[in-house]
């Protein structure tokens, strides 16, 4: 009796594929984070009524209306949709310059976002001047942040027709997050105290400044995004293979890598200009998913890389609401997970 059923548990266990069981789990974990991101933080507000106010019905108390609502709400689905971005962001690129240390911040994309946001606060007092239109605060950031990433996305793709080697290409990205980079040193050198200190408070990162009427945009753009990305499954695999055996197959090599380039530089600068420069994720979620499922094979991994990443957000930003008085900052959490894994994968090329 004790036997069959242990044949019966173990073929039914069997019968479940590596990538459905780690897809569950994945799903379990996601709702769970998502759940704790609601529920935890600075103010401690019963599970009930976080429940009964996610569904539109007002507590006694305005003030846990206002942090559900306006605070953990947009900022856990700001950290889903934004750990997704990131995490496919860096798998593609990993792929299309067969590099795994590549990641959104290695072209220099972070680094325009950057200037541009150096350039506001820095040079023009916060505030931007687009004809009879004067843009301020939030605004302000987050048009001269996708300005600055675009620009440099732009000059990447100008690159990308010229030069064919991928390696090259790579130096180039490299060499325009120096110069970017090199920019905002200049600017923060002459640069007033207060603005200073406001900048470095954007670089640091944050899932929680976005309010729920700026969340829309971020959600249809990311959103569109992400779905864009799911078409390249099939000319991903191709490209694991080598640009040659991609070509036999009918595939524009060149026209492919722009259009991979364009698709991770647009989710790259969105979420850089709404959450600042988040490190580390978009480079360490695809080896993590690689590890779990065992395979380089884009069509599990890719749509297990955009879970993987939301849960990697959404933990990083529970771990950042944590203390009752302030919050972290995002980027000084990032690195505690993302250096161990950068190593590990480096050992791993290495033997």
């Amino acid at each position: 009796m004790h036997s069959s059923l242990f044949t019966l548990h173990s073929s039914l266990f069997h019968g479940i594929s590596r990538g459905s069981i780690i897809t569950i789990l994945l799903v379990a974990t996601l709702l769970a984070l998502f759940a704790a991101n609601l529920l935890v933080g600075s103010i401690h507000i019963p599970i009930a009524d976080v429940w009964n106010i996610l569904w539109g019905h007002s507590s006694d108390h305005a003030t846990w209306n206002f942090v559900v609502r306006e605070l953990r709400l947009p900022a856990a689905l700001t950290a889903l949709l934004s750990g997704a971005s990131l995490a496919v962001s860096g798998l593609m690129l990993q792929t299309v310059f067969r590099n795994p240390l590549a990641g959104p911040g290695l072209f220099g994309i972070n680094s325009g976002a950057s200037l541009g946001v150096a350039v506001v606060m820095l040079v023009m007092g916060g505030s931007v001047g687009i004809g009879s239109v004067n843009l301020t605060g939030f605004l302000a950031i987050f048009f001269a942040a996708f300005l600055g990433a675009m620009l440099v996305l732009l000059i990447i793709l100008a690159a990308a027709s010229v030069v064919r080697n991928h390696v090259m290409l790579l130096i180039v990205g490299i060499m325009v997050g120096y110069l970017a980079s090199s920019a905002i040193s200049l600017f923060n050198f002459f640069a007033t105290e207060e603005g200073v200190q406001s900048y470095m408070v954007w670089g640091l990162g944050n899932f929680g400044g976005v309010s729920s009427e700026q969340l829309p945009l971020l959600l249809s753009v990311n959103g569109i995004g992400l779905a864009i990305s799911l078409l390249f499954v099939k000319p991903l695999n191709a490209l694991l293979l080598g640009d040659q055996y991609a070509e036999n197959l009918g595939f524009k090599v060149i026209r492919l890598r722009n259009a991979l380039l364009l698709v991770t530089g647009i989710l790259t600068a969105i979420t850089t200009a709404f959450c600042g420069p988040v490190a580390f994720i978009g480079l360490i979620v695809p080896h993590i998913t690689r590890l779990l499922l065992g395979t380089d094979n884009h069509r599990p991994v890719l749509p297990l890389t955009m879970l993987t990443g939301s849960c990697i957000a959404l933990l990083c930003n529970f771990i950042c609401s944590l203390p009752a008085d302030k919050a972290i900052p995002l980027n000084a959490i990032t690195p505690l997970i993302g250096a161990p894994i950068i190593v590990y994968v480096i050992a791993r090329h290495r033997e």
